[in-house]
């Protein structure tokens, strides 16, 4: 069987498992750690996990976050300048980026058709790379986590730290991490 379609299964079998439903929001991410050259077979393989979701009688909801750098600079009146200078775009992305992306997410959140045996899938976060920390976008999300938060992740997972593409230093998170090494706990 190939590496996403492991993942996937091992995946399923996680996601099939009951849910606490008093578990802080960080509990109810999972991350599904993968080779980042993987990227393009995930996407073309996602209804592995989707499938696996709902025959475990859960909903699916997905965001792709792949475009939101481009949508908030696109959004911004000052883009010109910010092209011209690029150095001076690093203080406004620390500042307004990660609040950006994060309510993106939060938006799919807290749509009405999103319930506590909802799971939403969040793609892209690899594109988030040296724009934002997800870490960050994930912390101002948490409470808005009403079933589980799946996120894709291009990575590495070692001594439970995360590191998106192996480049960013890593960070620890609370995450169930779902790899093709070994599964999390079931909270």
């Amino acid at each position: 069987m190939a590496r996403i379609e492991d993942l996937a299964e091992r995946y399923g079998r996680h996601i099939a498992t009951p849910w606490q439903r008093t578990i802080a929001g960080a509990q109810r991410v999972l991350m599904v750690v993968y080779d980042k050259e993987l990227e393009r077979t995930l996407r073309a393989r996602l209804l592995a996990f989707e499938t696996a979701t709902r025959e475990a009688g859960h909903d699916w909801r997905q965001i792709d976050l792949a475009g939101t750098f481009a949508e908030w600079m696109a959004a911004d009146d000052y883009r010109d300048e910010y092209f011209r200078s690029p150095e001076d775009l690093q203080l406004k992305l620390d500042a307004e980026f990660p609040d950006f992306v994060a309510e993106r997410l939060r938006a799919e959140l807290q749509k009405s058709d999103v319930t506590p045996h909802s799971v939403v899938a969040v793609l892209g976060v690899g594109a988030l790379f040296g724009f934002a920390r997800i870490s960050q976008v994930l912390k101002i999300v948490e409470a808005d986590i009403r079933g589980r938060l799946v996120v894709f992740f291009p990575g590495q997972f070692e001594r439970n730290n995360y590191r998106l593409l192996d480049a960013r230093d890593g960070w620890n998170y609370l995450a169930v991490p779902i790899t093709l090494h070994g599964e999390g706990e079931t909270p």
